[in-house]
């Protein structure tokens, strides 16, 4: 928050627009551009919008400066995210241009300290506006009003610097954008009650993230109707206030702590399990098919093994340990790591649905040799209707400019175990949901993979495979550009 005189000409400001569906926490996003720019600044009015942020500076230099970040910030991970940044002329932000006038500061100044209280560090602002002192000198503090609440965490940045507990309910607040600012103003803050508003979403509870707050009240928001249960409800404020020990008055369980310092060993695999002989020959059989198709064979093929109506996601991780997290910029565009990813609609859009969009997407994915003698498959579910399992192993990718780089992966299909024909194949599975998890393999993995040959299904080699696998190699190579 600048403190020094700011004369709000045409001119002067500037609006800086920063374009990302993806919403990340603001100081993250700030210390991120700070980085990239050559001038320190300081952000204006910083608020978050429908499809990125935005906020203002002063000084054409700064400006100037700011352009140069476009597409140059990178995420924790130090994968580029190329997130826009653009830089326009602008008026003097509403928090400058309606600055309340020294003897306004000087009397909401008293009004707060009557509402101070020393010993428990807490500041109670309930109704606000209609506080008698203001009131009787014809002073409207609507804390909806960026140059109301800037003058109000002015005031508590000055005099309050160790608050601990704020009250903000019955202030009809709609919005947080101005509020955001407590993050730099009193990060102290544990306790915050907001209840009797107007908030109708939870994400303006995003624009105060990284408060870590113990006590939160919302009790008398529309936004508490907008979940269909209390758990429901609970989760959503626990996953941006993950400290969070009390909720509208109600006591929370104790949040879930991982000790990051203890060292764990994890246990070597076991090995497959199939439940039974009968479950053993049938998975094979169909992982032998699909592998098959999907590294020899023309991969549209592959439509036949799924429903009309199955549903597929990709993910790949994020972890500053991957030995080359770059290189599986490949899969990027179709990850869905719901960890990272948390606007909605793309969340939406990366679950593939129906058949053939699943397969334009696999298409579209690098080519592959997998290594049958890696995999490890768990059959964990099985019903009369329905089988569940999951394999990992490895593959090396063999075109492209990733050729020969060796990746780990799991897969987990849900299917119907019905046998059908379909397209002069016969299969003993549908597929109805299929998740595939690809990351770069170990040094280990890498080392082991292909430990033993595996043919390529060439002419030469067509009479190891059975006839079964000849006629699925043959109908998956009719079209012209694929070589059988």
């Amino acid at each position: 928050m600048q403190e020094n005189t700011q004369d709000g000409t045409p001119g002067s400001w500037f609006r800086v627009t920063i374009t990302s569906r993806i919403k990340y926490d603001r100081i993250w996003l700030i210390n991120s551009i700070q980085r990239h720019c050559s001038v320190p600044f300081t952000p204006v009015d910083f608020h978050f919008m429908h499809d990125g942020a935005q906020f203002f500076v002063q000084e054409a230099s700064t400006a100037s400066a700011l352009m140069e970040v476009s597409n140059k910030i990178c995420d924790e991970e130090s994968r580029k995210v190329c997130i826009p940044v653009f830089v326009s002329p602008s008026a003097a932000p509403y928090s400058v241009r309606d600055k309340l006038k020294p003897e306004e500061m000087e009397l909401l100044k008293l009004t707060l300290s009557k509402r101070f209280d020393v010993s428990q560090q807490a500041l109670d602002l309930r109704r606000l506006c209609d506080d008698p002192d203001l009131l009787g000198h014809d002073i409207d503090i609507i804390l909806n009003r960026r140059n109301c609440m800037a003058a109000t965490l002015q005031i508590i940045k000055k005099n309050f610097p160790e608050l601990l507990s704020l009250n903000l309910s019955s202030n009809k607040l709609y919005q947080l954008d101005g509020l955001s600012d407590i993050l730099q103003v009193a990060p102290t803050v544990k306790i915050l009650n907001l209840s009797k508003n107007k908030l109708t979403s939870v994400w303006e509870l995003s624009k105060m993230q990284g408060l870590k707050l113990e006590e939160l009240w919302l009790q008398g928001n529309p936004l508490c109707g907008t979940f269909p249960d209390q758990s429901t409800y609970v989760r959503a404020i626990r996953d941006r206030f993950p400290k969070l020990l009390r909720l509208d008055g109600q006591e929370l369980p104790s949040p879930v702590t991982v000790d990051v310092d203890t060292p764990c060993v994890l246990k070597p695999c076991k090995g497959s399990y199939f439940g039974s002989d009968e479950l053993k020959s049938l998975v094979l059989q169909f992982l032998q098919q699909f592998y098959l198709i999907h590294d020899y064979g023309d991969r549209r093929c592959l439509v036949a093994f799924y429903h009309e109506e199955a549903c597929f996601s990709l993910t790949i991780p994020f972890h500053p340990e991957d030995p080359a997290p770059s290189s599986l910029c490949e899969y990027f565009k179709d990850n869905r790591n719901m960890k990272k990813l948390t606007d909605p609609h793309l969340r939406v859009q990366l679950l593939k649905h129906t058949n053939r969009v699943i397969v334009h997407t696999l298409c579209v994915l690098p080519k592959t040799q997998h290594d049958l003698s890696s995999f490890v498959v768990d059959t964990w579910f099985q019903t009369e209707t329905m089988l569940c399992f999951s394999v990992s192993g490895v593959f090396k990718e063999v075109e492209g400019s990733s050729q020969g780089c060796v990746r780990a992966f799991t897969r987990t299909f849900i299917a119907n175990p019905a046998s059908y024909s379909r397209a002069h194949f016969s299969f003993n599975l549908c597929i109805m949901n299929d998740e595939l998890f690809v990351r770069d393999a170990s040094p280990s993995e890498t080392q082991s993979v292909f430990s033993i040959p595996v043919p390529t299904p060439t002419s030469s080699s067509m009479h190891t495979l059975s006839q079964e696998q000849q006629d699925i190699m043959q109908a998956s190579s009719t079209r012209p550009e694929v070589n059988l």
